[in-house]
């Protein structure tokens, strides 16, 4: 069962990192294609990309969120999170990554919390993109109130994640507004089907033939096939990208990140359990990490 799982997981993470080399690199093209995603989302009319001051930070409490969006572009702050499986988890997780947004963004502009004023922030916006098998609605909120232990209605606090289903037939006019989005979920949409009736490798090389032959996302799928169609292999391929990573000290990396995310979270004050869920190290690692965390402080 457990292989089933982690085979699934994969099956599904190049979704995830598709997205993300097509909306959150730092070049003119994904800049480009990050504009109109906003555009189409806050019906704006922005021209300059460079008007999009990417903040996405890299060492963050989760090993998942490095690969994530987040962007400033007038007084709002942005995080664009994709998910290729359902996670209630999303307002816990985008309360705390903002909270390191905050902090950078603080530090930034030189402002002091210890001040008799008043401190103003960009307006917190977070949008989660989902594309999975599970079925969803369009649209729908995740409330953080539905994790609180006490629900204490005398003391209100709310913090929400806006869920946009982008599967086929979902949100067309989103879709329709912004191409490069409408040519991803169809480009993904596409594999999908293949493998009802094609082998894995011929499925994906057939969604990619055909993007290239569309002219999907400009071009993109014929300058970067190979890139594209290793990515989805190795993703689908738990062998194989395991080897990979074993070759390169990727698995060692990530233990590593694993370790230190578990320490930041230990001084944030969240539980060994919670802390086990978002880094899948075991219970007993934690603790023994809560000692050694204690003993520093």
């Amino acid at each position: 069962m457990k292989n089933n799982l982690t085979t699934t997981k994969h099956q599904q993470k190049y979704r995830d990192h598709l997205f993300i080399a097509i909306f959150g690199r730092n070049n003119p093209q994904s800049k480009k294609w990050r504009l109109e995603l906003y555009n189409a989302l806050n019906n704006t009319n922005y021209t300059d990309p460079d008007a999009l001051h990417v903040n996405t930070i890299e060492n963050i409490i989760y090993i998942t969120m490095h690969n994530d969006v987040s962007f400033l572009v007038d007084s709002q702050m942005t995080l664009y999170e994709h998910q290729s499986s359902p996670n209630p988890n999303m307002p816990l997780r985008g309360l705390l990554y903002f909270a390191q947004l905050y902090q950078t963004y603080i530090d930034d502009t030189r402002n002091r919390l210890i001040s008799e004023n008043l401190v103003k922030i960009p307006n917190p916006n977070f949008i989660v993109f989902y594309n999975g098998k599970k079925e969803r609605p369009e649209q729908y909120e995740l409330k953080l109130s539905d994790a609180f232990i006490c629900k204490d209605d005398s003391k209100k606090f709310e913090w929400t994640a806006k869920v946009i289903n982008i599967n086929e037939n979902y949100n067309l006019t989103l879709q329709k507004k912004c191409k490069p989005l409408y040519d991803y979920v169809r480009f993904v949409s596409r594999i999908s089907r293949n493998k009802e009736t094609m082998s894995l490798n011929d499925a994906i090389n057939e969604a990619v033939d055909w993007a290239i032959k569309e002219d999907l996302l400009e071009g993109f799928f014929r300058k970067q096939k190979q890139e594209i169609i290793a990515m989805c292999l190795t993703e689908y391929d738990e062998e194989a990208c395991i080897k990979t990573w074993q070759e390169d000290g990727y698995i060692r990396g990530i233990q590593e990140k694993a370790v230190e995310d578990a320490v930041n979270a230990l001084k944030l004050g969240l539980s060994p359990e919670q802390i086990s869920k978002i880094t899948s190290l075991p219970v007993e690692q934690i603790l023994e990490l809560q000692k050694e965390v204690m003993v520093k402080a």
